[in-house]
């Protein structure tokens, strides 16, 4: 899919030239109860009053989320207009737009329409640029026509006809907008691979089919990639990653991908942002094994690691002038004669022992030891990712992605992040107090806290192994997918977590 960017002066009347284009449809949009505006404006004085006309009609309201396709339109270069409405003038906002942006994609995806003018992105959003628009626009479309029909047996044509879609533009926006056309594409292609990951069946998409995927990546956009085995996670003393891996005949996988953007780091300079992210391909619970009721869900269990995946493809892609690494823990974690117990103690990387009071919390047992194991980089902060408790859903729901920190900046910047892409998180707190309930007789620490405050003493678990360089944790077990009809992986954070990273390098 094609995308262009033609800036406009709009003081200056050059929106006419651009609406005279070729195109099959123009998408304009149209608010309530207002006079017309922008595009709107120029494009009924081009029609000869077609767009007055209408909504004097009643045909178009202006009512947020309305559409209306008018054919056959003459006077200037597309055949029909979309008409998009998008409420009240005042206290437009991005919500109202990422509405208004989705309308009118349905509209045009369900339409034999090959080329589209979008007019949407010069539209005046409370606190947001046209480049923002233009990023907002991409990526809603490439989640609309997202489909995985890998595993079907005749999947179904695609029958989409939608090849070019032009972006107008305010002329002060048109740069940006250009890199925002090139790192939403980025972006996107890195939630389509997340998606994928996610989607597979967990009898193909085992830790072995990760590591390839991670050698794949490292082909198709040089990075550095070590794909660590069992005898070799055994040698770095990684006991608490191995302990969850013991129960299955699928063996371990330790993944590192490194994307060198900004040259080797030495003397402080140049230090990398490493990703974590929880790669269980599989999660019965182990021992204690989980209800039969939605099991099959628990492929999505590696949605951590996958977007970890995701996000380095991206990085690769928009060509960041940064340093990242990515770190993938990567296990199934199964029942067997041979598998951890509730009641073992098992070391991790780090020496620290600790008691399995559950098996089925194991996701912050392979973490545990990655994030010791990431010390060695010298990192400029950590960030891990994992589908880690459904704890987590009860507090935050599908909406927001519960995010940990005790590092107010970077907790920040990730908080800035998730607002400037619309993939929203929230801060949950991480109070000393609540290491408390980790507490255990036996070992240095327990592997669970009880019922109470769930999704933060697991945080607080994994700040045990974190204490080295700046570091959050982000809980993604409402985020990461979706059950019922749309089931399926959403990508999630891949933008969040690509935002952040095109922050740090100023891009």
């Amino acid at each position: 899919m094609d995308f262009s960017i033609k800036a406009c002066d709009w003081r200056k009347g050059e929106a006419n030239g651009f609406l005279t284009g070729k195109s099959d449809v123009i998408v304009l949009g149209v608010f309530e109860a207002q006079t017309l505006t922008g595009a709107a404006r120029d494009m009924d004085v081009a029609t000869k009053g077609l767009i007055s006309r209408v909504v004097k009609a009643g045909d178009m309201s202006g009512r947020a989320g309305t559409t209306l396709l008018v054919p056959e339109v003459t006077g200037i270069g597309a055949s029909r207009v979309l008409l998009v409405g998008l409420g009240k003038q005042d206290g437009f906002n991005q919500k109202a737009y990422g509405e208004a942006v989705r309308a009118a994609w349905r509209v045009v995806l369900g339409s034999k329409i090959g080329q589209a003018t979008f007019t949407l992105a010069q539209l005046p959003i409370q606190e947001r640029s046209g480049d923002w628009a233009v990023r907002v626009a991409i990526l809603a479309l490439r989640e609309l026509i997202y489909k995985f029909t890998q595993m079907k047996s005749k999947p179904e044509n695609d029958a989409r006809s939608l090849k070019k879609i032009g972006f107008l533009v305010d002329t002060a926006d048109e740069k940006a907008a250009k890199t925002a056309v090139k790192q939403s594409v980025a972006i996107a292609n890195g939630m389509d691979l997340t998606r994928d990951l996610g989607n597979l069946p967990p009898n193909i998409c085992t830790p072995t089919y990760l590591g390839q995927t991670a050698k794949k990546l490292g082909r198709d956009w040089k990075l550095k990639v070590e794909v660590l085995g069992q005898k070799q996670i055994a040698a770095l003393n990684m006991g608490s990653f191995l302990s969850v891996a013991k129960g299955s005949v699928q063996p371990p996988l330790f993944i590192v991908m490194q994307y060198n953007g900004a040259g080797d780091s030495a003397k402080g300079k140049n230090a990398p942002i490493v990703l974590v992210g929880k790669g269980i391909t599989f999660d019965s619970g182990g021992i204690s094994i989980k209800p039969g009721e939605a099991m099959d869900e628990m492929k999505y269990d590696m949605c951590g690691a996958g977007s970890v995946f995701g996000t380095m493809r991206a990085v690769a892609e928009m060509g960041l002038k940064l340093n990242v690494i990515g770190v993938v823990p990567t296990c199934e974690n199964m029942p067997a004669g041979n598998a951890v117990k509730p009641g073992d103690i098992i070391t991790a990387m780090n020496g620290t022992t600790i008691e399995v009071l559950n098996t089925d919390a194991e996701g912050r047992l392979i973490l545990c030891d990655a994030l010791t194991y990431a010390e060695r980089f010298k990192p400029a902060a950590v960030v891990d990712i994992a589908t880690l408790t459904g704890a987590c859903i009860i507090a935050l729901g599908h909406h927001n992605t519960g995010l940990f920190s005790k590092d107010d900046a970077l907790a920040g910047e990730l908080l800035d992040a998730s607002r400037e892409v619309v993939d929203p998180a929230w801060r949950l707190p991480l109070d000393d107090e609540y290491q408390d309930q980790l507490k255990s007789n036996f070992a240095d620490l327990a592997n669970i806290g009880g019922r109470p405050a769930g999704s933060v003493t697991a945080a607080c678990f994994l700040s045990r192994f974190a204490t080295k360089y700046p570091w959050a944790h982000l809980d993604i077990a409402g985020t990461a997918w979706k059950s019922g009809a749309a089931k399926g992986a959403t990508g999630r954070p891949v933008p969040m977590l690509s935002q952040f990273l095109i922050d740090r390098a100023g891009a």
